[in-house]
């Protein structure tokens, strides 16, 4: 027992969960004429892997076929078409519907359709509507009869018509004469009205109208006599700032009262204006055109209009032009505008009670001066509404309420909409300034109004680092630069600024800047710190100069040494000095007799002292190449070796004795010589040095033996000249 509950379980649960087939219901049938013949139906649920079959009979039950649909789940058909060319009018069909899936089949109930009551055709086409001559308030309407239209069948019309600034819609229904006349006159209008007609038609016998023909419009007569308007004309003025040589231009602007019908054709208006308190300056204008461009003095000025037509005038529309200097008084608190379905509705407050009068004014906004201007008078009423079809989607619209009691027009209060917003055509354009070591100023200009599709209602800045993340910032829409902070030094970024809407937003241009390394206050600062540093040390500088000038000036400018104060006029003594100076020699002493040296007395150190120093010298200087000219410590150029004249030439392995003097003096070098005898020596001793001196010979100055090694020395570094009377032995060594 149990083993067959279990074996059965699985089956009773398949059968609990299948779906039953719904039956198909609701069936109806439309014959399109000469095109298709449609059924449709409509199950109470579809069930899934659903396949439907319609099955007809025709030709008055002896012939049939069917047609099949889809998967239902997968296309959600539930219609089926039957196609020519076996369709023909009159005939009788039978149609059933049969549903099937994996469970099973279900069929619907058979259902008879005759074609005569079925039948849809083509709408008709108007191709004319036009008033008939000499009668007025009626129009001629002509159309086309459908092209699938049974011809054996006589078909019923219905139009419907309006008037061009009327939304709902007046019918009539006839039936299409026997001589299958297309014609047909709509009486009963208004004179000198446009019309907007519309046609549909049906079989006599079937219950399907057509559609609605495309509609056309027409014109009645003007009536034979003039019915002025009630209302008379709508009037209004747009004043502009006054022109430099006074003249204040004003346009002027009238039309059809609202809700006024128009019954007669005018021709053209008549325009007159003068001076509130000077009616015998009245100029009259006639024009053709609603509008009129006025240029007034700074005076209150009246305005007249009226239309005219051949038969008479219409009532007349003033309006009063306000001074210049003349201040309109103020009543509207508030004003704002909302969206519903398909309207735009501005309401506004005013604390005035007696005003019971407004006028709405509204026109686009634009980047260039507005040129298309509309008006509303609105009476008994603190609010207007407009539909949104007569205003353009994206464009900003200016709307302005101005308050008037009895002739006098108070100030407006203005708003701004859309009736439809979008995203902005084009993004802002931005710059970068001041740029600094971190930070910036991204600064961005408005998007025009033109372009703008809608009220911008926030800014985003976009910065990214170059190979880093991306920032952005966020401000309203009344900010148009944004200072950027926490950048890093000496790095490439790149920012953009977005444009937002309520509909999205739109990237402006993209840029590229670079960080400084260094900034201006940090340039700043580090020369105020060496300036300052300067500045504090040529204070106490300049002080301890004004104090102490002398020293300052030996650190500034050292004293250069004067030979002449060597200390070797010690070891001579003060005589010394003046025996050194060349400017003690008289003038008339040629150049050769400057370069011999003169004889003087020395102390018996004095060779050995000099001999040691230079000996010194030579050890190192023997170092070098022997091949190179000898320099000069100080200046690094070859030493010139001058052979004195009081030294004669000794031979090899001779050495110098004493000091030589020339054995042929004249009498005016003897003078030279006998000067460098010291002071206090008696002239006799004198006259014995000298004799002295000329008596030695030649063989006394040199004598044979080892050379004195101090002398060796002395003879390679310096060659005195010989006299003129020695024999030629100048020679250089090296």
């Amino acid at each position: 027992m149990w083993a067959w509950t279990l074996w059965m379980l699985p089956l009773l649960c398949k059968f609990s969960l299948a779906v039953l087939l719904a039956k198909p219901e609701n069936i109806s049938c439309i014959f399109y004429y000469e095109r298709n013949f449609t059924c449709t139906w409509s199950p109470e649920k579809e069930a899934s892997d659903t396949w439907y079959t319609v099955k007809r009979t025709y030709c008055f039950g002896r012939k049939s076929d069917h047609c099949t649909t889809g998967n239902s789940t997968s296309t959600a058909r539930t219609s089926c078409s039957f196609y020519p060319p076996p369709i023909t009018i009159p005939d009788n069909y039978t149609i059933q519907v049969e549903a099937q899936n994996a469970d099973g089949i279900i069929k619907s109930d058979i259902t008879q359709w005759r074609l005569d009551t079925i039948v849809k055709t083509e709408p008709p086409e108007i191709y004319s509507v036009k008033p008939v001559l000499g009668i007025k308030r009626m129009v001629q309407i002509k159309w086309k009869r459908p092209v699938l239209a049974p011809k054996s069948t006589t078909l019923k019309y219905r139009l419907r018509f309006r008037t061009v600034n009327s939304a709902g819609w007046m019918e009539v229904n006839f039936k299409e004469g026997s001589n299958g006349d297309t014609t047909y006159n709509l009486t009963g209008l208004q004179a000198f009205t446009e019309y907007v007609v519309a046609l549909q038609c049906v079989a006599e016998e079937s219950v399907f109208w057509s559609g609605w023909s495309q509609e056309k419009m027409g014109t009645t007569e003007e009536e034979g006599k003039l019915v002025p308007s009630p209302h008379g004309l709508d009037l209004w003025r747009v004043l502009r700032p006054a022109m430099v040589d006074g003249r204040r231009p004003v346009q002027l602007l009238w039309k059809k009262a609202r809700g006024a019908p128009v019954l007669e054709k005018t021709l053209g208006y008549n325009i007159q204006y003068f001076p509130e308190n000077n009616t015998n300056l009245t100029k009259t204008v006639n024009t053709t055109n609603q509008q009129l461009d006025l240029y007034l003095g700074g005076e209150t000025y009246w305005v007249s209009v009226i239309s005219y037509n051949s038969l008479g005038e219409s009532s007349l529309a003033t309006l009063r032009i306000p001074a210049i200097d003349e201040k309109p008084f103020q009543c509207i608190e508030a004003m704002h505008s909302c969206l519903t379905q398909d309207q735009l509705v501005v309401e506004w407050q005013s604390s005035a009670s007696e005003v019971d009068t407004w006028m709405v004014e509204w026109f686009p906004v634009l980047d260039s001066e507005p040129s298309i201007f509309s008006w509303e008078s609105v009476s008994g009423a603190r609010n207007w509404t407009i539909q949104q079809d007569e205003l353009k989607p994206f464009w900003c619209y200016n709307i302005s309420v101005y308050p008037m009691l009895q002739d006098q027009v108070g100030e407006p209060y203005s708003i701004q909409a859309y009736v439809k917003e979008g995203i902005p055509s084009v993004g802002p354009v931005s710059k970068v300034e001041n740029i600094g070591v971190k930070t910036v100023t991204i600064t961005w200009k408005e998007i025009p109004t033109s372009r703008r599709n809608g009220f911008i209602s926030n800014y985003t800045i976009f910065y990214q680092a170059e190979d880093g993340k991306e920032f952005s910032k966020t401000v309203n829409s009344s900010i148009l630069q944004y200072g950027l902070e926490s950048l890093t030094r000496m790095t490439s970024y790149t920012v953009q600024v977005m444009a937002s809407t309520s509909a999205g937003g739109i990237n402006g241009t993209r840029i590229n800047f670079k960080t400084l390394s260094i900034s201006v206050f940090e340039i700043f600062l580090i020369t105020s710190l060496v300036g300052g540093s300067l500045l504090i040390l040529i204070i106490p500088t300049v002080a301890y100069g004004l104090k102490k000038p002398n020293k300052l000036k030996h650190l500034c400018w050292p004293d250069v040494p004067n030979p002449a104060e060597s200390s070797i006029a010690m070891w001579r003594g003060d005589n010394f000095e003046d025996k050194l100076n060349v400017k003690e020699f008289d003038d008339s002493v040629n150049m050769e007799e400057e370069r011999i040296l003169k004889p003087c007395s020395v102390p018996s150190d004095l060779i050995d002292k000099l001999v040691v120093d230079f000996e010194n010298f030579l050890e190192e200087f023997s170092t070098e190449e022997p091949g190179k000219g000898q320099e000069n410590i100080l200046g690094g150029e070859k030493n010139e070796y001058v052979t004195s004249p009081y030294r004669p030439y000794c031979p090899t392995g001779k050495h110098f004795k004493e000091l030589p003097l020339a054995t042929e003096i004249p009498s005016r070098k003897s003078q030279y010589l006998s000067s460098g005898v010291p002071e206090g020596t008696s002239s006799e001793d004198k006259e014995q040095l000298l004799s002295s001196a000329s008596s030695l010979g030649l063989d006394h100055l040199c004598e044979e033996g080892a050379p004195n090694p101090y002398l060796k020395n002395s003879v390679t570094t310096r060659e005195f000249l010989v006299p003129e009377k020695l024999p030629d032995q100048t020679k250089r060594e090296v």
